[in-house]
């Protein structure tokens, strides 16, 4: 088994966001917040894609909660990406759970975690801010 380290990356705002991301190798929580808006989306997402290939084959759980409040095309397509990987997990026996949050008027939003669950094949639940005042 890999000897898995936990990644935690704090959000960076400039011209480029990049979102917050803490990994627990301990408790298989894994957490993306924040806005993904990045110029080198690869370079981001990719060692969060290889910890989660590493982190399944221990075949504990693993829950990914995302709090993205914004994304571009670019960082949807890694989010696709990292839901495909937990979707074949669960197929294979693997206890997955993913709960995207998002404030309730945020129809958009919706409509697009309708769409991941429909191109993926993985249950998202849908947990709601209240809205700030």
């Amino acid at each position: 088994m890999p000897d898995i380290k936990n990644i935690y990356i704090p959000e960076i705002r400039n011209i480029y966001v990049s979102p917050k991301v803490d990994f627990n190798a301990q408790t298989g929580i894994c957490e993306i917040s924040g806005e993904s808006f990045l110029e080198e989306t690869n370079k981001f997402y990719e060692p969060l894609v290889a910890w989660i290939r590493d982190y399944i084959k221990t075949r504990k759980p693993i829950t990914l909660n995302i709090k993205l409040t914004y994304f571009n095309t670019s960082s949807s397509k890694w989010l696709l990406r990292i839901l495909y990987i937990l979707s074949e997990y669960k197929r294979d026996g693997g206890k997955v759970t993913v709960n995207w949050y998002i404030f309730k008027d945020d129809i958009d939003l919706i409509e697009d975690i309708k769409d991941f669950m429909e191109d993926v094949g993985i249950e998202i639940k849908i947990k709601y801010y209240e809205n700030e005042s």
